[in-house]
């Protein structure tokens, strides 16, 4: 096959990304690669310690596309091994650690999801525990040997721990430590990775000049925040917008956005050139626009990548007639009573909230309506064959029969 050329494949790659280590030796590789017909094998770890992906994952597995789109190997490595270690970066203490188990099954909901984005065809997916499970005590130790502590302590999370006193257990060192194994397993030439992972990215490339090979080129890409404009996006802080979302959902949790992330969002959720981003700009810099009518656009645009034209109209007509109209959806749900149960138990039995704990936090708040009517009775009881619409937060809707 015939690569593009070296600019027109640096205009894709270079696109979006925050970081490139270094960017002479990369654009060397890429024209060695042309040179010699020979694609190179891009690398993108997956920490399945979550089932679910989101718009954030999809930052890099867009860019892990964009190498695909220009003829180079993609390898998507599921980290089943060293999910269960669990990764250090941006956390103040231990994350618990998972089982086997546990990770295969997030693992398999993870190659669905990334269907949405990559080329499952051309794409090549690997579990590390295949090579990391195989290592003896020894394999360990001699791996150990070859990173220092200091080097370690040099990882911002690790330092910061550290000088507040705050535990670091000795199997979080091994974390970079296994992932820059899979680099050398996979004789990787580029790993991709959100800003966070730099420092495991960097172990990667030492561990493969250790074992003799050329060191892996390393880019970054930014790390995307959530709906709550504060933290980074992550399902266990509530603020994600799902790759598997319905389109309704997709579209209100991207309205709520802050208006200054408008433009982030744009840049970093949706593969725009850079002559789209700088209009949407200049509409942003117009005091005379409304950034919620730009935040509209953002919504449909973002629908439509992952649910097609026809949902993302469907999805911007709903939130209109739902959200901003304060109008019940023409569908919804159905849930049959049976007998008696109480308002909590109905929540989290019918699936608007997804524990008995986050149902009755949604009636503290005020966020339950029964046709129309606030909800604040942790007690209230439903009887069958009551026909009623309970709304549980700005767009979850139920009729229950």
């Amino acid at each position: 096959m015939s690569f593009p050329t070296l600019e027109d494949q640096w205009s894709l790659i270079s696109r979006g990304v925050e970081e490139i280590i270094p960017e002479d030796e990369l654009k060397k590789k890429i024209s060695k690669s042309s040179e010699n017909n020979k694609p190179l094998k891009i690398k993108l770890g997956c920490d399945p310690s979550r089932p679910d992906l989101h718009i954030g994952h999809s930052v890099v597995l867009r860019k892990l596309s964009h190498f695909q789109q220009l003829g180079h190997k993609a390898i998507l490595v599921i980290g089943d091994f060293t999910a269960m270690i669990g990764d250090p970066s941006g956390r103040n203490k231990t994350r618990p650690q998972l089982t086997i188990e546990e990770t295969k099954a997030n693992a398999e909901t993870y190659i669905d999801q990334a269907a949405k984005i990559l080329d499952i065809e051309k794409l090549e997916i690997v579990f590390n525990s295949h090579w990391l499970n195989k290592m003896s005590f020894s394999d360990v130790i001699k791996l150990c040997s070859q990173y220092t502590v200091a080097r370690m302590l040099e990882r911002d999370d690790f330092t910061k721990r550290f000088k507040s006193e705050i535990p670091i257990s000795i199997h979080e060192f091994m974390y970079p430590l296994a992932q820059g194994m899979d680099s050398v397993e996979l004789e990787a030439d580029i790993e991709l990775g959100g800003t966070d992972q730099k420092f495991n990215l960097l172990v990667g490339r030492d561990l493969q000049k250790e074992n003799g090979q050329k060191p892996q080129s390393i880019i970054t890409l930014p790390l995307l925040e959530g709906t709550d404009g504060k933290d980074k996006m992550s399902k266990s802080y509530e603020n994600d917008i799902g790759l598997m979302d319905d389109p309704a959902n997709m579209y209100g949790k991207t309205m709520s956005i802050p208006d200054e992330l408008i433009y982030k969002y744009y840049s970093v959720a949706l593969d725009l050139e850079e002559s789209k981003l700088l209009s949407i700009k200049e509409k942003l810099d117009d005091k005379s626009n409304n950034p919620r009518d730009i935040k509209r656009d953002l919504a449909k645009e973002l629908v439509q990548m992952y649910h097609g034209e026809k949902k993302s109209q469907e999805a911007q007509a709903h939130f209109e007639k739902v959200i901003v109209n304060k109008e019940n959806p023409d569908e919804m749900d159905e849930f049959k009573v049976k007998n008696e149960t109480t308002i909590v138990d109905l929540l989290f039995d019918s699936g608007l909230a997804q524990s008995k704990g986050e149902a009755k936090r949604l009636i503290k708040q005020g966020a339950v309506k029964i046709d129309g009517v606030k909800i604040d009775n942790l007690d209230y009881e439903l009887h069958s064959n009551e026909n009623k619409i309970i709304k549980a937060g700005k767009r979850r809707f139920l009729k229950i029969t």
